[in-house]
């Protein structure tokens, strides 16, 4: 084997130094980031701030209807997102036959990614506040966020699918299974991972997201009925980023808004870990 140049050899290892001390920054900024809102945020969480709601008579500051708030978001939204987005992928990759209008689709979901949320805010408030007569709902709002992660949801699984080895296809089919049997059984099964990669992307944006919130939802902090349809269906309050944005820029309770922001930190985890481990599950051995 050929040995490099004193000169190439110096390009190489400065070049590796380089990549190595922009990694350390950037897991450094991480660390200190994350490790400033737990210094921050954890003092102020207890059981109390946890399960209960704000009440000045009580003298309690809880955040429990925030969470539940969040997570009717991030249920309601995911349900109706996952089977759209991924049947829309499954489409693109596997069925559609005319090229230019899967190019033009293919377009138009990554502008769709790259638009500023306050237009689906404005548009979701326009729509489905206004138009529909929901008014400012929790639905609204999921609604709303069902078509701000769509895209990044269609592109992620598009993307994945194409992954899968044609071959796995021909086997399948020459074996005599059908279309669609050999989607369910060959295809989806080897391209879990990235559905859960978009699962994890439209999760993450859901919990962050509060500028379609505040224009599609409300910004009350008090608990709600989720115990009928129509409180289901007519159900507003803030989510934990709404809360947060409330509580730093509206009262200027910082503590409690560091707390809030590591719930979040945490409830992000917790989600994110549940969908590897159920990708990790449903992926073929």
């Amino acid at each position: 084997m050929k040995k490099l140049s004193p000169s190439r050899r110096a390009y190489e290892i400065v070049t590796r130094t380089m990549l190595y001390l922009c990694a350390a920054i950037t897991c450094l900024l991480l660390v200190c980031l994350i490790g400033y809102i737990l210094y921050q945020g954890i003092p102020g969480i207890n059981w109390e701030f946890l399960t209960t709601e704000r009440s000045i008579l009580r003298g309690t500051m809880g955040i429990f209807p925030a969470i539940c708030n969040t997570l009717y978001v991030i249920v309601v939204s995911l349900v109706i997102a996952l089977p759209l987005g991924v049947g829309a992928a499954i489409y693109l990759t596997e069925y559609a036959r005319n090229r230019r209008l899967v190019e033009i689709i293919e377009f138009a979901t990554e502008t769709l990614a790259g638009i500023p949320s306050i237009i689906y805010a404005m548009v979701g408030s326009m729509v489905f506040c206004i138009s529909l007569n929901m008014g400012k709902t929790l639905l609204a709002g999921s609604l709303t966020l069902v078509i701000m992660v769509l895209p990044t949801i269609i592109r992620t699984t598009q993307e994945s699918l194409k992954t899968v080895p044609q071959s796995y296809r021909e086997g399948s089919l020459g074996l005599g299974s059908g279309k669609w049997h050999m989607i369910r059984t060959v295809v989806l099964p080897s391209s879990i991972d990235g559905i859960v990669t978009g699962c994890i992307l439209a999760v993450g944006r859901i919990v962050g997201e509060s500028a379609v919130l505040m224009y599609t939802v409300s910004m009350a902090v008090g608990m709600q009925d989720f115990s009928t349809i129509s409180g289901i269906m007519k159900s507003s309050g803030a989510t934990l980023t709404v809360a947060l944005y409330v509580y730093a820029k509206e009262e200027a309770e910082f503590s409690v808004a560091f707390s809030i922001a590591t719930v979040l930190l945490v409830l992000t985890v917790l989600i994110n870990f549940a969908a590897s481990l159920a990708g990790k599950k449903l992926k073929p051995q």
